[in-house]
């Protein structure tokens, strides 16, 4: 795996995309929610984008401590689990599930918007447009993370850098007495009439919406497992940059757009004189880069193609931070343990598979509405930053109270981690007040414009979790080694089901002779008698030297009769283990599986619920078995990686060599 580990050139990029990218709509959605009351509430702006400012230093200064302590991969689910307690690990684990299967859906639905603000006549296919680009960013993050860095890192990079010439072309333009105008700077607003207590929601609203710049924070300390060596000065090294970046950008474009007089509303019908019927409302993106350089330009096309690429890359950081996070919840009993699997490329492909087609369902429920989805947004992620820094409060009290001033006296390490913990302690306390503010902030102004199904989803996919954990623990005591049970049997029998006498049913009769039991019987479930007296004929006519025993079924089923007879013959010669042999056709086509071994499975399924019975499915590989057969020509999933070259002439002979049924020889 080390081949596949990041350096932070390319981890920047795969960790930091969300975060990164939140900026082309975080602004927007401020500046949004301040023109509900007018022009005059965009004197507001500065004040509430400097908080977020704030805010976000302090989220970076905390994650980078959880690095420190806690490089595992778990984030804040670990910190949670082992200082808070169970519940409160998993709730963070469900919110932060939740968060990503969000940022996926904003992320796209973000980036979509910004395509058609370049693109007007692609609105009609905005749902179909970003359906395609979930699909596209699966299949492309299912071929390893390195190959998707190399992917993402070129957009990630243009769009950082086209931006800030963006912001400093135009924040010169603005020193030199010629600021950017935007196209809606004219568009005068029909405000809502407003009471002081609303004034303050509103205020409040436009701060929640501007925090969802902070998304994506914690994916750095959920990936510190893919950073390459020192692992954790590497992880802290890109938040840090990361965090830089963000404020940068957030803050320049907010800044940019309040001098162009960027004018962009909840309901476009709001702004008077836009012709909100025939165009849609370009992105805040759209119109400050149009300001700056000129609708149509090559900047512009640049500046906006680079913002939808890294806004679609951004569902990179949940593709990478769910399956991350599903594989943690597996191994510890909370998910299925399927998410715990690596596919051929060492990534978690099963979460991957799973995270896309929930996203895809958000996307066609919300018809990729930006503006409904981004009300869904950022809950999780704040619920998930204030229980994790609760946990490491916990954390560094825990450590301080271990290593006292006597022993620090007495061992100079003790001392130096005393002092650490100590300032871990303050930066963890500051940021556990500040994001569990902004919690009930982000609660009180978003529960009723569509966040009440977030809190509805978190607490459903909690007890889930809790549940799968009760299963696996359950099961796993059913199934413990102790010397009180013993498995015992005497005897050693073998039933060939026998439907027609056919070749697979030979085959299977041979298998079961190779094979010496005690004692083998061909056995025929009669639901038509003329049909056994034909099958008892040609079984005499060919010669087999097998007994044929013709069990009836006036009720035409199967299972039950073999049932009963197993029974039977168990009560007559003692309790032998009886090995049930199934013909089973080998296909090639998908649709061939709909039209053989229906009754092989179904019997299969039936006989394993009797106790002391085994199934033997015996393979007939039909003619057009040969595709499959076919394929296995080509190199092996991972085999010039493991070193071995490729040669054609011994996968050939690997292929016949592996085949069950070889009548030429």
């Amino acid at each position: 795996m080390d081949e596949h580990l990041l350096p932070k050139k390319m981890a920047l990029p795969i960790f930091a995309s969300d975060a990164l990218s939140s900026v082309a709509y975080a602004p927007q959605e401020l500046l949004m929610i301040l023109l509900t009351g007018g022009l005059a509430f965009l004197a507001f702006s500065p004040w509430i984008a400097a908080a977020v400012v704030v805010l976000l230093s302090v989220v970076v200064l905390s994650y980078r401590q959880l690095i420190k302590a806690y490089p595992s991969g778990g984030g804040d689910y670990e910190v949670a689990r082992k200082n808070l307690g169970e519940v409160p690990g998993v709730v963070v684990a469900a919110a932060l599930l939740v968060d990503y299967v969000l940022t996926v859906a904003v992320s796209v639905a973000s980036g979509v918007d910004n395509i058609i603000s370049a693109l007007p006549g692609l609105d009609p296919a905005r749902v179909e447009l970003a359906i395609g680009f979930v699909v596209v960013i699966v299949l492309i993050n299912l071929r390893g993370v390195r190959e998707a860095s190399l992917v993402f890192a070129i957009p990630t990079y243009v769009f950082i850098g086209s931006v800030v010439f963006m912001i400093g072309t135009g924040l010169v333009r603005t020193a030199l007495g010629d600021p950017p105008v935007a196209s809606s700077a004219e568009f005068a607003v029909q405000a809502e009439s407003l009471s002081q207590a609303a004034v303050i929601l509103l205020v409040l609203r436009a701060f929640s919406s501007g925090c969802s710049a902070l998304t994506g924070v914690e994916a750095v300390s959920n990936g510190v497992p893919a950073f390459r060596r020192p692992k954790v000065r590497n992880a802290q090294t890109t938040l840090t940059m990361m965090g830089g970046v963000a404020i940068l950008l957030f803050a320049g474009l907010t800044v940019l757009a309040l001098v162009s007089g960027v004018h962009y509303a909840e309901d476009p019908c709001t702004l008077v004189g836009f012709d909100c019927e025939n165009q849609p409302q370009p992105s805040l993106m759209a119109q400050v880069a149009a300001a700056t350089f000129g609708m149509g330009s090559i900047p512009f096309y640049l500046i906006q193609g680079a913002t939808a690429l890294v806004l679609l890359l951004a569902a990179n950081t949940a593709f990478n931070g769910f399956p991350l996070l599903g594989a943690v919840l597996a191994r510890d009993g909370y998910a299925p343990k399927a998410l715990n699997t690596r596919g051929d490329r060492l990534v978690f492909s099963n979460g991957m598979l799973v995270l896309g087609l929930i996203a895809i369902a958000v996307l066609v429920i919300y018809q990729a509405n930006l503006t409904t989805l981004i009300q869904l947004y950022i809950i999780g992620v704040f619920v998930s930053f204030s229980l994790g820094q609760l946990g490491m409060v916990r954390h560094w009290r825990r450590i301080i109270r271990a290593t006292t001033r006597i022993e620090a006296r007495r061992d100079p390490a003790s001392g130096i981690e005393r002092r650490g913990a100590i300032t871990g302690l303050v930066i963890n306390t500051t940021g556990a007040t500040f994001t569990a503010t902004v919690l009930v902030i982000v609660t009180i102004t978003k529960f009723t414009h569509g966040a009440w199904l977030v809190f509805l989803a978190i607490p459903i996919l909690a007890m889930l979790m809790l549940g799968v954990n009760r299963y696996y623990r359950d099961v796993e005591h059913e199934i413990r080694m102790d010397d009180e049970i013993h498995f015992g049997s005497d005897g050693d029998v073998a039933l060939v089901m026998v439907s027609r006498l056919q070749k697979p049913v030979l085959k299977a009769l041979d298998y079961a002779v190779a094979a010496r039991h005690d004692k083998t019987i061909a056995l025929h479930v009669a639901t038509d008698h003329e049909d056994a007296d034909a099958l008892q004929e040609e079984w005499k006519a060919h010669g087999i030297p097998l007994p044929l025993v013709i069990i009836d079924s006036p009720y035409r089923t199967y299972a039950g009769p073999i049932g009963e007879f197993i029974r039977r013959y168990r009560e007559k010669n003692g309790p032998a283990v009886m090995t049930v042999y199934l013909p089973q056709y080998i296909v090639g086509h998908w649709w061939e599986t709909l039209l053989h071994n229906r009754r092989s499975r179904r019997l299969a399924q039936q006989l394993m619920l009797i106790h002391g019975v085994t199934i033997t499915l015996v393979p007939w590989l039909l003619d057009s078995s040969e595709l499959i057969y076919g394929r296995r020509s080509r190199p092996v999933p991972g085999q010039e990686r493991a070193g071995r070259p490729y040669d054609p002439v011994e996968n050939f002979e690997h292929a016949e060599h592996s085949s069950l049924e070889r009548p030429e020889l």
